[in-house]
């Protein structure tokens, strides 16, 4: 089997390192909900980070029909609808409901690493 650097397991570890991130950033933005004049800050949606990061498709006939790589929201960068009169965009809702979410993609590709390891072992018997 060819390692070309996107099989499952470099897939799982790569949004992994981006849910750690991620998590990073909400925790700051958390840390710093009193701080005026504080933005919070996010990272691209991993779908519009992964499309980056593919090839282009090669058309190899004349006849194949070009894709289109429209992945996600155009801008990643949520602008802050309301800010306090110290000028602090932070929403501890909004963020608390981010980490929720990160907690569950992180659980999610867990367990699916955990299940294609466990493929792994039946396959060579142990």
């Amino acid at each position: 089997m060819k390692n070309d650097g996107m099989g499952l397991f470099d897939l799982a570890e790569r949004k992994l390192a981006w849910v750690d991130k991620r998590q990073g950033l909400l925790a700051q933005n958390i840390a710093n909900a009193n701080s005026p004049g504080y933005v919070a800050k996010d990272l691209q949606p991993f779908a519009k980070l992964l499309a980056q990061s593919m090839p282009d498709m090669a058309v190899t006939n004349a006849a194949h029909m070009t894709g289109t790589s429209s992945v996600g929201r155009t801008d990643p960068m949520i602008r802050p609808s309301e800010r306090a009169p110290d000028g602090n965009a932070v929403s501890i809702e909004t963020e608390m409901t981010k980490v929720a979410d990160d907690a569950s993609t992180q659980a999610l590709v867990t367990n699916l690493y955990h299940k294609y390891l466990g493929l792994f072992r039946i396959a060579i018997g142990k």
